[in-house]
């Protein structure tokens, strides 16, 4: 009986080392893996993207905001149409800036009857006020990508500074056109009733969270 209780013991003994051993192997792998990210995020090359004039392409270009209805939901809401600038200087990223323009009547809800009561005097009252613009003001960007640019966010004529955390994804050339190309995504928020726009709060939340994603394509 010892005998054979001694035998069953031995896979798991087996299963044990073998355990042991992939967690060290792990262990000592973990150092080099992080010290790898932290090598090709400082290789980032703003350099090999040219300086110039990039606008957004269309159809790789989102603009969103999200809020709180009284707690049961969170809409997700989009501006259908935009335009957004960007002047590029490699040699100097912190200098470059961004311009972005905004049919306010294109904000789309996907439910019409809504649309037509955001674009009314309640809302963004569209009529009086068909623009929506952003200026950047400061930008700094780190060797990974990473960043915030801060800029005048103007809604109904009140403008106001607001600061967006982002990240450039990629800097390369289309695969089918060879253009230049980069594309960024970035977060914000922002307080409705600072521009105007608080009708229900606070039932209806009041702080909006912004998001971008866009693919800029060099102008020639």
């Amino acid at each position: 009986m010892r005998h054979l209780i001694a035998l069953a013991a031995i896979p798991a003994l087996i299963a044990c080392a073998d355990a042991d051993t992939s967690i060290e192997t792990a262990a000592n792998e973990t150092p080099t893996a992080v010290a790898s990210e932290v090598e090709m995020a400082a290789a980032f090359d703003f350099s090999v993207l040219p300086a110039g004039t990039y606008t957004d392409e269309d159809g790789h270009a989102y603009i969103q905001f999200s809020y709180d209805h009284q707690g049961y939901s969170r809409p997700v809401l989009r501006w259908g149409e935009f335009d957004a600038v960007v002047t590029f200087d490699p040699a100097a990223p912190e200098n470059s800036t961004l311009n972005v323009t905004i049919p306010a009547a294109s904000i789309d809800s996907m439910v019409p009857a809504f649309d037509g009561h955001l674009k009314s005097a309640d809302f963004f009252d569209v009529e009086t006020y068909p623009t929506i613009t952003f200026r950047s003001t400061s930008l700094d960007i780190n060797p990974d990508g990473t960043g915030t640019i801060t800029g005048d966010l103007t809604i109904k004529d009140i403008t106001r500074p607001i600061t967006f955390e982002g990240v450039i994804n990629k800097v390369g050339q289309n695969f089918r056109s060879g253009v230049d190309m980069f594309g960024i995504s970035g977060t914000g928020t922002l307080k409705r009733s600072d521009y105007g726009v608080g009708k229900y709060a606070p039932n209806v939340g009041d702080e909006v969270q912004l998001v971008m994603e866009v693919e800029f394509q060099k102008v020639e």
